[in-house]
């Protein structure tokens, strides 16, 4: 209990709940955003622990039916059971090491194809299926916010808005070059390829205030969408391309029908980047500060996927490896995530 603090958060978020009911709550909008914020975490975090005490109550249950009854079967049931609950319980103490400021935020996750031509789009959206398989399995929200699709196969990038408990969290561990090796089924000679794609993952939080953007710091520009989304996509400059001045940052969007509807998701991306770029130059400079030596980016290779001649999908970070190359693909890397954030959080104590 005292490692999950789960009784001072559910005191804090009820005392929460209760200046929310306020009537003069909201005459301060953006102190009141954090309120919710903030409240919407904890409750979030009150609830996971119940359901695992509720499981825990359960399996104590059957254990005891199991031993009254001196019934075989419901003592193997019991023991399933308590195996699911000790991992359950492992998850909630990973959890704790989410302590960021944004780690319980949702997240824009983009992929960006590395050179390679087809060979390297059709890896962009391997990873994209995988990631968007990861999510659903964990019962969060995909949307797509852009996608822009390779001339024969494939995807040069995409970016995927991730809406769930922690999402950012858990995913900043993708950060980072994805290196594929395997016998290409675009080449007719069937020889091994090496492809690479880039991921890149920011917090997607609400407009607090926190991240200003001028206007006359924008450059807007719009174009007609290309590739894939109907002729309606294609016969009005519906797309919108936007450069943040300052600092370079240029983000499009064409996913959507509409204009409008571009422009917004585009803003929300450049929201998303500016935070991470801010996160990061905090980060560096406290490192700087505690004599830290390393690469800080985002832009090294972390992880190797080999189908042929042999299966193998190796962390270089954290050296966890696993032959089942399929169950990767289909989105089992919390493995991975797990042991990325375990050595972060050993790093830092």
């Amino acid at each position: 209990m005292t490692t999950f603090e789960i009784e001072k958060k559910r005191a804090e978020a009820k005392q929460l709940e209760e200046r929310m009911g306020s009537p003069d709550f909201w005459n301060d909008p953006e102190t009141a955003k954090q309120i919710s914020r903030r409240q919407k975490e904890l409750q979030a975090e009150v609830e996971e622990w119940d359901k695992v005490e509720a499981r825990r109550q359960d399996v104590e249950v059957l254990l005891e039916l199991a031993v009254e009854a001196d019934d075989e079967e419901t003592l193997q049931e019991a023991a399933q059971q308590l195996a699911a609950l000790e991992r359950e319980v492992e998850r909630l103490e990973l959890a704790t090491l989410l302590n960021g400021e944004y780690d319980h935020a949702d997240a824009i996750l983009s992929i960006h194809a590395g050179a390679g031509g087809t060979e390297a789009q059709d890896w962009a959206e391997m990873l994209m299926r995988m990631y968007t398989r990861w999510a659903e399995d964990k019962g969060y929200k995909v949307e797509v916010l852009d996608v822009l699709p390779g001339e024969e196969a494939g995807i040069k990038s995409a970016t995927l808005g991730i809406q769930g408990h922690r999402a950012y969290g858990y995913l900043k561990a993708e950060r980072g070059v994805h290196r594929l090796v395997r016998i290409s089924p675009f080449d007719a000679a069937g020889r091994r390829h090496t492809s690479f794609a880039s991921v890149a993952v920011e917090p997607d939080v609400e407009d607090d205030g926190e991240i200003e953007i001028d206007p006359d710091d924008l450059k807007i520009e719009t174009f007609r969408a290309s590739g894939a989304g109907g002729q309606h996509v294609n016969k009005t400059e519906s797309a919108v391309r936007i450069t943040h001045l300052p600092t370079g940052i240029v983000v499009q969007c064409q996913s959507e029908r509409s204009q409008h509807a571009n422009r917004e998701r585009a803003m929300r991306i450049l929201r998303a980047r500016l935070l991470q770029r801010k996160l990061e130059e905090k980060q560096k400079k406290m490192a700087e500060l505690r004599g830290e030596q390393g690469e800080i980016a985002w832009g090294s290779q972390i992880r190797s996927y080999v189908f042929q001649p042999y299966t193998l999908v190796k962390d270089h970070r954290t050296n966890v490896e696993t032959g089942n190359v399929q169950a990767v693909m289909d989105g089992e890397i919390d493995m991975f995530i797990e042991a990325y954030l375990r050595h972060k959080g050993k790093a830092k104590g």
